[in-house]
């Protein structure tokens, strides 16, 4: 029998569900200001996600000198809602403890600047449109994260404007710019490509704009730049988190006035392109950091899409692997020789911190020999004390050793002071109530 993705043992009873309502149901949270210049505004989410910061565009305005324009964020994840500082000057604190990135349940208090918020889980869910689609160009996925993410593209596609595409490394942002171009009106106009990640920058600029002959040393000839080659189609602008900060401003000027002039040259030409742009990086980080223009930023992000990374949707990993071997050639026999319970089994207990591309690379592996091959030795997460999955993001590495840091002290402790919650608070320099929380986030109590 053929182990296509197709089959009905990789569909679950939720995804039908799903598919049928074209919704998926997140969790619902506020932030109430507890201290501080807003104190007693409230702010509940609608929808994955709330911005804090002084910015206007943040969920979560905060009148507060301490506290920066992106200064954090909260969205909701399968195992609950998540903080993440963004770069901010003065830090992110959780019940007093400055992270980088933590969960947070109900009750907690969050200290950004000198404003105290509380967070609060509300009844109820939100609602986040899905597509009613499990794939969109070349990408594919029936993950609740993936179909969000097909609602908003498939909405943006045919018209013009602009799209930053955040995610990691490997999770698809070129697959996904061009099936932007491929449903866009501009489909029959070219699609060009530049990584500016790829070029020294001083050639970088040469590349965008074009120049004329004697403009520096080695122009022999005029050459026409990426802008106007793709003059009535698309140009899609790869790592744009690596543009200089001198070259910034010369971007923000062709998107705006839709005319470039070579270097060298004092006359403008007129181009007529869309930009789609892609980053690994955070860009709100950037602007915070200095590194990156606030107004380029919101001339980029018109539409803001975030492609999941592969851990965050595993359950497509049946469906991706199908894909992806069949784009390799393999037939219906060949999958179902290859694509068997060992081999499903095997590609889910990575985590895959390269993502689609070193799911690739694996089948392609195991695809030319004949065989479920083994993992690398660092592919496996390991399970020593103390030692770390280094192939891990650091802020989930980090976020996965501190959490077992904290269960391993609290149960130590809690043992220690045989069940009594108040000495072993006392002995630990903790509030009760914090320790409470930390002994429920583990299952301890």
């Amino acid at each position: 029998m053929s182990s296509s993705w197709n089959d009905p043992d990789f569909k679950t009873r939720e995804d039908t569900a799903l598919a049928s309502a074209g919704t998926f149901d997140v969790l619902r949270f506020a932030l109430v200001v507890a201290s501080g210049p807003e104190a007693g505004a409230r702010f509940e989410s609608t929808g994955e996600r709330l911005g804090v910061g002084v910015h206007p565009a943040n969920e979560v305005r905060v009148d507060d000198a301490r506290v920066s324009r992106f200064h954090c964020e909260l969205r909701v994840h399968p195992r609950g809602v998540q903080v993440r500082d963004l770069g901010s000057r003065n830090g992110t604190l959780v019940d007093g403890v400055r992270v980088d990135q933590a969960w947070v349940e109900h009750g907690a208090t969050l200290r950004v600047g000198k404003t105290l918020l509380r967070f609060e889980l509300l009844g109820g869910k939100n609602r986040i449109p899905l597509s009613e689609r499990q794939s969109f160009g070349s990408l594919f996925g029936a993950a609740p994260s993936m179909r969000a993410l097909f609602a908003v593209l498939e909405l943006a596609a045919p018209t013009d404007s602009t799209i930053l595409l955040e995610g990691e490394t490997g999770t698809g942002k070129e697959e996904a710019a061009q099936s932007i171009h491929d449903a866009s009106l501009r489909r029959e106009g070219p699609f060009v490509v530049l990584d500016c990640s790829a070029l020294p920058p001083n050639l970088l600029e040469a590349e965008l704009f074009g120049y004329e002959r004697g403009a520096f040393t080695g122009a022999n000839k005029s050459k026409a730049g990426l802008f106007e080659e793709a003059h009535g189609g698309t140009l899609f602008l790869d790592e744009l988190g690596e543009l200089r900060p001198d070259m910034q401003p010369a971007l923000l000027r062709v998107l705006e006035q839709r005319e470039v002039r070579r270097l060298g040259s004092t006359r403008t030409f007129s181009v007529d392109v869309r930009l789609l742009a892609a980053t690994h990086r955070d860009l709100r980080e950037e602007v915070t950091a200095g590194r990156f223009r606030e107004d380029l930023y919101y001339r980029l992000a018109v539409v803001h899409a975030r492609i999941p990374p592969l851990r965050e949707r595993l359950e497509d990993l049946p469906m991706l692997a199908d894909v992806l071997l069949r784009r390799m050639g393999l037939g219906d026999v060949e999958l179902a020789t290859l694509l068997t319970p060992e081999l499903l089994a095997a590609i889910g207990r990575s985590r895959w911190p390269g993502n689609v591309r070193e799911l690739r690379n694996y089948l392609e592996r195991c695809m030319v020999l004949g065989d479920v091959q083994p993992f690398a030795q660092a592919t496996e997460p390991s399970t020593e004390p103390g030692r770390v999955d280094a192939r891990l993001p650091y802020a989930d590495a980090r976020t996965d050793a501190l959490a077992r840091f904290e269960r391993d002290y609290a149960a130590a402790l809690l043992e220690l002071h045989e069940g009594n919650v108040s000495a072993a608070a006392r002995a630990a320099g903790l509030a009760r109530p914090y320790l409470h929380r930390i002994l429920r986030r583990h299952g301890l109590r």
